[in-house]
């Protein structure tokens, strides 16, 4: 139910981006969604791809800072309003979302949610029945 997504830790400067974005096309891994977070110093360059445990150890490999957490991928309805429901169930269980970030995949939204109360998000999934896409569902 839960997919892996790397957390990169570069640097705010010039050709560090970069770096990273041709290791992942040297070692021929896929990218599904990435997005980035900065702060002053540093950005927090998260990506869902098809071999995040390979992407790890070829980043790791080249010195880069990286750290792999699981997440949840809800799939979303096609109308507006469909982030709004997603997010409302988690709220109505009293669920707080550390994080989210959406894409379309395959004509699909897809909304990445990260929260750390991982166990009670998994029943809230299950119970509701809310679609949702896991590791497989990411192999390109």
């Amino acid at each position: 139910m839960r997919i892996k997504q790397l957390s990169i830790f570069i640097e705010n400067q010039s050709g560090t981006l970069i770096k990273v974005l041709e290791l992942m096309k040297r070692s021929n891994i896929q990218m599904i969604a990435c997005t980035i977070a900065d702060t002053a110093e540093y950005g927090i360059f998260r990506i869902i791809c098809s071999e995040p445990d390979r992407a790890c150890a070829a980043l790791k490999e080249a010195g880069v800072a990286v750290a792999i957490s699981e997440v949840f991928a809800i799939e979303m309805t096609d109308r507006p309003g469909g982030a709004a429901d997603a997010v409302k169930a988690f709220s109505d269980a009293g669920i707080g979302i550390t994080y989210m970030y959406a894409f379309l995949l395959d004509g699909k939204g897809i909304m990445i949610i990260r929260t750390d109360e991982t166990e009670k998000a998994r029943e809230l999934i299950k119970s509701q029945g809310l679609p949702y896409l896991c590791e497989k569902d990411f192999v390109r």
